[in-house]
C-alpha cells in the first residue's frame, strides 16, 4: 500500500506537470518522471495505480495542449527563422511522411504539435492520444515498478507479474502498430497492383 495522499499529493502534482510538459513537446522529462514515480511506488512511497492514472490524464492533457498549439501556430512556429529552424523543418517533414505512411498510428511516434500542424481531426487525435498515453503509462510504470521491486529483493509472484505486464504491454503496442501499418500498406497498394495486372500493355 502506498503512502497517504495527504503527504504525497505534491509528488503527484509534479508528476502530472512533468508528463504534461513532455507530451506537449518537452522531450525526455515525462518518461524520467514516470519511471521515478513508479520506482517510488515499488518502495511503498507512492501508489502505483494512482501514478498510472495521473500519468494517463497528464499525457492526454499535454497532448491536447501540444495539438492545439500545432493546429493554431504550428506552421508559423516551425518555420520561424532561428538557429533551430532547419531541425524544426526536418521534424515536420519527417512527421508528414509518417502520417502519409502510417495514418493515425503516427500519433504514437510523433510530437503532438505535428499532429496539430498536420490538421488531424481533433476528436480522432484525442482518442488515439489517450490510447497512446494509456499504453505508454502502463508499460513504463509497470516495468519500472517491477524492476524496482526485484532490485530491492522482492521476488513475489505479483512483483514479477507486474514487470512482465509492463514488458508485454510495450511489445503488444509495438506489434499492433506494425500489423496495422502493414494492413494499411496492403490496402493502399491493392488498387495499384490490381490496376497494373489489368493493364493490357
Amino acid at each position: 500500500m502506498g503512502a497517504g495522499l495527504a503527504s504525497t499529493w505534491w509528488q503527484y502534482v509534479l508528476l502530472f506537470l512533468a508528463v504534461a510538459a513532455s507530451w506537449a513537446g518537452v522531450p525526455v522529462i515525462g518518461t524520467a518522471a514516470l519511471g521515478t514515480a513508479a520506482v517510488a511506488a515499488s518502495q511503498d512511497k507512492l501508489d502505483l495505480a494512482a501514478v498510472i492514472v495521473v500519468a494517463v490524464l497528464a499525457g492526454e492533457a499535454g497532448g491536447l495542449g501540444g495539438y492545439a498549439i500545432g493546429r493554431r501556430w504550428g506552421r508559423r512556429l516551425l518555420e520561424r527563422p532561428g538557429r533551430h529552424q532547419a531541425g524544426r523543418e526536418k521534424m515536420m517533414e519527417r512527421g508528414e511522411r509518417l502520417y502519409a505512411r502510417w495514418g493515425f498510428l503516427a500519433v504514437f511516434v510523433t510530437p503532438a504539435i505535428v499532429s496539430g500542424t498536420a490538421n488531424m481531426p481533433p476528436y480522432r487525435f484525442a482518442l488515439w492520444n489517450l490510447l497512446d498515453s494509456l499504453g505508454w503509462s502502463a508499460s513504463v510504470a509497470a516495468s519500472a515498478y517491477g524492476v524496482g521491486r526485484l532490485a530491492t529483493g522482492h521476488h513475489a509472484a505479483h512483483d514479477i507479474a507486474i514487470l512482465v505486464i509492463g514488458l508485454a504491454t510495450t511489445a503488444l503496442v509495438a506489434v499492433t502498430a506494425v500489423r496495422r501499418h502493414r494492413r494499411r500498406r496492403t490496402q493502399r497498394l491493392g488498387p495499384v497492383m490490381n490496376g497494373a495486372s489489368e493493364d493490357p500493355s
